[in-house]
């Protein structure tokens, strides 16, 4: 139990966005999270990788949050749930594979759980990462990808001042497919101090 002692308290900074609060998972938060993604399963799976048959169990979830922490220590990512004004899990971003020196970059991806969807709380989250981003971790640019018929995805994107800047050929296997994507890039000029575009 002492895994789960150090994973339940809290690790990194809690961000504060329009109506929403990101900060690390914790082990407490397991009821909460595979309510959540039971609930959104049919919500989600269209647009991520397939599902591990063991994924909504307590197990796999230690193995989340033990991945989680590794890529913390690493400095190459930066996971966060996503909390809507009420205290309630609504939904996970996370800023992975952070490349240093030359690049400076890294990748947003997330996710919002059926109940939660449509109320803006994506849009506030990345703004919220964003700012993060470019701020205290000092990186130069933001990279994102979407499947062009996730127009939800795409939309929260450019709201938050991400450019389309090309597509990619079979990028990532979703749902059990290599699919297509629309890639996006946000650059640390191109930002405010809230995470919109400045143009």
């Amino acid at each position: 139990m002492a895994l789960l002692d150090w994973m339940s308290e809290p690790v990194g900074p809690v961000l504060r966005g329009q109506g929403v609060i990101l900060r690390s998972p914790h082990a407490s938060d397991y009821a909460a999270w595979s309510a959540l993604r039971g609930l959104s399963r049919g919500h989600l799976q269209p647009w991520e990788p397939a599902w591990p048959e063991d994924d909504l169990t307590r197990a796999a979830f230690r193995r989340r949050l033990s991945i989680y922490e590794r890529e913390r220590e690493l400095g190459n990512a930066w996971p966060f749930f996503i909390f809507d004004h009420q205290d309630r899990l609504a939904g996970g971003i996370t800023l992975s594979n952070i490349r240093r020196g030359v690049a400076e970059t890294g990748t947003v991806g997330y996710w919002i759980g059926l109940p939660h969807a449509g109320q803006g709380l994506a849009t506030a989250s990345v703004r919220a990462l964003t700012t993060h981003a470019f701020g205290a971790l000092r990186l130069h640019r933001l990279e994102a990808a979407c499947v062009p018929h996730n127009h939800a995805s795409r939309r929260v994107l450019e709201k938050s001042g991400f450019r389309q800047e090309g597509q990619a050929r079979a990028y990532l296997k979703i749902n059990g497919s290599w699919a297509d994507h629309l890639l996006f890039g946000l650059l640390a000029e191109e930002a405010d101090a809230g995470g919109r575009p400045t143009s």
